[in-house]
């Protein structure tokens, strides 16, 4: 027995939560209930998924909790060290559970909000028509985010769906004129006024005085 417990006034209880505390299916349980952060290495690869020990105990890595997105080959993280949380825990049936899934996706989130937070009200950008909806075009922009461009914000000519004047794959100009609870308003027809408005600017009216010297040129070889 270990020095801690050689002192005449242990009782059973105090043996009795020191050896629950070291049994791993108990800790692994803790690791549950308070959404614990573990690092692993994926240390094995199996049909539908991957292997990890946790506290000495084989835990189970569902292929759909693995990543975001579809994995081609499961071999490519054989081991790959990576982040994981126990989701799933069953000592009768001898069953772990883990998932990198949730983590990632928190991640993701974040990167997100820190991308739009650098997206400025009046900025313009060049993007991609991803998609095409009746109520207007989803636009890729850099680094990854997307915005609406709304139908009444597609063109200054009156349209009813935004396939009359886009196509998907179509790169465009927009400009942010909006962004609010992660979502980035853009719009077409804002340039399509703003060039409007210059060309307005650009055109020169006669002064006074030029027309009266052109009166006089148009006058002067006429005979009375």
């Amino acid at each position: 027995m270990s020095e801690e417990f050689n002192e005449e006034n242990v009782t059973m209880a105090d043996l009795e939560d020191h050896f629950d505390d070291a049994n791993p299916w108990n800790v692994v349980q803790s690791y549950l209930e308070k959404g614990t952060v573990l690092p692993v290495k994926i240390e094995g690869i199996v049909n539908g998924g991957a292997i990890a020990m946790v506290e000495g105990i084989r835990g189970f890595i569902p292929a759909s909790r693995l990543s975001l997105s579809y994995i081609e080959d499961l071999e490519s993280y054989l081991l790959k060290d990576i982040e994981v949380q126990v989701i799933d825990v069953d000592q009768a049936n001898n069953r772990l559970v883990l998932s990198a899934r949730e983590l990632l996706k928190e991640k993701e989130k974040k990167e997100r909000e820190e991308k739009i937070a650098n997206i400025k009200v009046g900025s313009v950008l060049t993007g991609t028509v991803e998609s095409l909806q009746n109520y207007g075009a989803f636009v890729r922009l850099e680094d990854g985010l997307s915005g609406l461009v709304h139908v009444s914000q597609i063109s200054q000519k009156r349209i009813k769906f935004p396939k009359d004047v886009l196509n998907v794959g179509d790169e465009v100009q927009v400009k942010v004129i909006g962004v609010k609870d992660g979502k980035i308003s853009l719009s077409m027809k804002a340039l399509e006024e703003a060039i409007q408005e210059e060309e307005e600017v650009k055109v020169e009216i006669p002064k006074s005085e030029d027309i009266g010297t052109s009166l006089g040129d148009l006058f002067k070889n006429i005979q009375l």
